[in-house]
C-alpha cells in the first residue's frame, strides 16, 4: 500500500513524473544495448562445438570409504581453423565437462589450413606422446585415432593422415597433436615472405 501511495504522489507532480520516465527510458536503452552485446558474445561462443575426448573416474580412499571424482578432456573448435583443449575436474561428470569447456575456450589456437588439410608434414611430442601428422588428398578423410580425430574435426581438417607412435594416454596424445598443429606454417605467409609463388613453395 505504501508503494501505491508513493506512485500516486509521483504522478501528481508532473516534473517528477517526467524525470522518472526519462530515467526509466535511459535504463531501458542501456539494458537493450547491454542485451545486444551479450547476444553477440553468445553467438561468438556458440560457433564453437565441443567434443569430449575422455572421461576418467578418480577414487580417493578416505576414512569413511571412497570418494569418487571425475576428470574430462574436452576439445572445442569452430571448424574453420580455431581449436582448443581443456581439462575439467569435478565431483559430477556434467560439472567436469563444463569446466573443461571453459578451460578450452581460454586456450584457443589458430591452425593454418590448406584445401581442408594440413599444409605439410609435422611431428608433435608431449611427454610420452609422439604423433606424426601429414597432409592427404581430397576425399581421404580423417585417418587418425580417437583423441587425434576429435582435434582434427574440431579444427575443420577434413583430410589428414596421422599416427600416434608413443603413449596412448589421451592427455599426452591431445597435447602432442596440438604441439604438431601449433608448429604448422601458413604457406601463404611463407610465399609472401620469400617473394615467390604458392606453387613454388610446394613444388620447389
Amino acid at each position: 500500500m505504501a508503494e501505491y501511495n508513493n506512485n500516486n504522489r509521483g504522478g501528481g507532480a508532473g516534473g517528477n513524473d517526467r524525470g522518472g520516465n526519462n530515467r526509466g527510458g535511459n535504463d531501458r536503452r542501456g539494458n537493450d544495448r547491454g542485451g545486444r552485446g551479450n547476444d553477440n558474445a553468445v553467438q561468438g561462443e556458440s560457433d564453437l562445438k565441443e567434443k569430449v575426448v575422455a572421461i576418467n573416474r578418480v577414487a580417493k580412499v578416505v576414512k569413511g570409504g571412497r570418494r569418487f571424482s571425475f576428470s574430462a578432456i574436452v576439445v572445442v573448435g569452430d571448424g574453420k581453423g580455431t581449436v582448443g583443449y581443456g581439462l575439467g575436474k569435478a565431483n559430477e561428470v556434467t560439472d567436469a565437462i563444463a569446466k573443461g569447456i571453459d578451460d578450452a575456450r581460454k586456450n584457443l589456437v589458430k591452425v593454418p589450413l590448406y584445401k581442408h588439410t594440413v599444409p605439410h608434414i609435422m611431428e608433435g611430442k608431449y611427454s610420452g606422446g609422439y604423433v606424426l601428422v601429414q597432409p592427404a588428398a581430397a576425399g581421404t578423410g580423417v585417418i587418425a585415432g580417437g583423441a587425434m580425430r576429435a582435434v582434427f574435426e574440431s579444427a575443420g581438417i577434413k583430410d589428414v593422415l596421422a599416427k600416434s607412435k608413443g603413449s596412448s594416454n589421451p592427455h599426452n596424445v591431445v597435447k602432442a597433436t596440438f604441439d604438431a598443429l601449433s608448429k604448422m606454417r601458413d604457406p601463404m605467409q611463407i610465399a609472401q615472405a620469400r617473394g615467390i609463388s604458392l606453387a613454388r613453395v610446394f613444388n620447389g
